[in-house]
């Protein structure tokens, strides 16, 4: 899947998913490409809880929308403020509301047991962050819909794999701005990115330990500012697109050019896009937000009526039947057309 939904589908989503706590209007939608429309859920009531609202999660709420307004399914959603405790009383709210299904974008990947028990007999599908502990996940209660994390640093080592390999390099220096310690996603990305590297015969070395920069934009920017006149490296590997973006920025603020090295990240956001098409960015790796929230409102309809949790969609499922794989998507200055 190289496409995002409809243009059209987009622009009436999104205004949806604006309306926090709302549920979602009538009209005609498109699904994913590869997808099925769906022809059930009529009736059904869900909740979609967001660990917070920035933009890959509103566009995540975009396409929870759009599925739900397929399915005829009433759905609303709250903002959790990366607070647990936030987040177990807006499911202990859905429970007591009646709701047949609650949507999570977990806050913190240890308590997925805790917002298990919270729901009671609700259906229960984790979104975009997979509980540290998948065996919580039971057939025909519960499940998740996320991205193999360990892919989306894998096509960043392999990008950079190809990159210095051209270059006749095998030694590469880089710094990286990491994410939320303690977060899987986090982890994963961070391990796979080297692994992927020494797989393609590249010896990467740490030109600094890494930064902890929590995902964000300015943040990444003051951290890496320091490192960029006082230390040697080829390239700068960011764990999301924001960071990468304030790696750029503190490049250009110091009359550096962003272009003479790699600077890798993911998420294929709007701003990460359009900074490969300028070439301020070498590469990115598309996270299919809408995908993924499409997904998850098409797994609890499933959950609700004792289907596949894959029903309706183009997507496996792991071994266990109880994850389903949103793939990850590289992006590169040959392909970035198909992501605007």
């Amino acid at each position: 899947m190289k496409k995002r939904l409809l243009a059209a589908l987009m622009t009436s989503a999104m205004m949806v998913s604006m309306l926090a706590g709302c549920g979602s209007t009538g009209g005609e939608t498109t699904a994913p490409e590869g997808g099925e429309t769906a022809e059930s859920g009529d009736g059904y009531s869900m909740t979609l809880i967001m660990s917070l609202r920035d933009e890959f999660l509103s566009t995540l709420e975009a396409g929870a929308q759009a599925a739900a307004e397929e399915a005829g399914v009433t759905l609303a959603t709250q903002d959790a403020q990366n607070d647990t405790g936030k987040m177990l009383q807006f499911i202990e709210s859905a429970r007591n509301a009646g709701d047949d299904a609650v949507l999570i974008n977990l806050v913190d990947a240890a308590t997925a047991q805790q917002c298990i028990e919270a729901a009671g007999d609700m259906k229960v599908v984790f979104v975009n962050r997979v509980p540290e502990d998948t065996s919580v996940l039971t057939a025909g209660s519960s499940a998740a819909v996320v991205s193999n994390e360990n892919q989306s640093g894998g096509y960043q080592g392999e990008f950079l794999a190809n990159y210095f390999k051209e270059k006749g390099q095998t030694d590469v220096r880089y710094l990286m701005l990491q994410g939320t310690l303690g977060l899987v996603h986090t982890e994963q990305r961070s391990a796979s990115v080297i692994q992927a590297m020494k797989d393609g015969g590249l010896n990467p070395i740490e030109a600094a330990a890494p930064l902890v920069a929590d995902y964000d934009r300015a943040v990444a920017m003051d951290m890496i500012s320091p490192l960029l006149t006082t230390t040697e490296f080829d390239c700068i590997i960011a764990n999301n697109d924001a960071m990468a973006l304030g790696a750029v920025e503190a490049m250009t603020a110091q009359g550096l050019d962003p272009t003479s090295i790699p600077i890798v990240g993911i998420d294929a956001t709007v701003d990460g896009v359009q900074a490969i098409k300028d070439g301020t960015l070498a590469m990115t790796v598309f996270q299919d937000a809408n995908g993924q929230g499409y997904g998850a409102v098409q797994a609890a309809v499933n959950l609700i009526e004792g289907n596949a949790i894959n029903d309706g969609t183009d997507y496996e499922t792991d071994e266990t039947g109880n994850i389903v794989w949103v793939p990850f998507e590289p992006v590169t200055a040959e392909n970035v057309a198909d992501y605007e």
